[in-house]
């Protein structure tokens, strides 16, 4: 079986962390990763096609243009491009926080997949949330994303950061 196909069969599969017994929900068929079943750090994505161009803008305005592999998430264009977001995904992805909360124009908010009850508890949580907010975590880019522009909110709640613990 290929490598794609492999991926295919594992889209709408909850992956479960030996290190935890939290279960992470479904991978979109577009946002499928061979993850390390030891951590829950992605590997590499599946999908290096052609790049996909994000504009981020910053907490400050600032805008930032990266490019970056369809099938990788939002989260993990961050980490690998060594974005400097303060706080941005403090929980590596496992949807057990909001600081990886994203803005999107209305039209790109549409074209995005349906939202999971778990990133729904998560955005609850979120600092400036609004009617096209999302998870980074949970937002994969294809290639009808290219050229789209991620706007981080104002503030990051992390309650790992107020109430000392972190």
């Amino acid at each position: 079986m290929s490598l794609s196909a492999a991926a295919r069969r594992l889209a709408g599969w909850s992956v479960v962390l030996r290190s935890s017994s939290r279960t992470l929900p479904p991978l979109s068929r577009e946002c499928v990763q061979r993850r390390d079943i030891t951590s829950s750090s992605v590997v590499q994505p599946l999908r290096s096609e052609n790049k996909v161009t994000v504009n981020f803008i910053n907490r400050d305005g600032e805008k930032i243009t990266v490019k970056a592999s369809p099938g990788e998430s939002l989260l993990d264009v961050v980490v690998d491009q060594e974005l400097d977001f303060d706080g941005f995904g403090a929980c590596e992805g496992t949807l057990a926080c909001s600081t990886c909360h994203v803005i999107f124009k209305e039209e790109v908010y549409k074209q995005l997949g349906p939202i999971s009850d778990e990133e729904m508890d998560m955005l609850d949580l979120a600092y400036g949330l609004t009617d096209t907010s999302r998870l980074g975590c949970q937002i994969c880019l294809t290639k009808s994303l290219d050229g789209v522009t991620v706007r981080l909110p104002e503030a990051v709640a992390d309650i790992r950061q107020s109430d000392g613990s972190a």
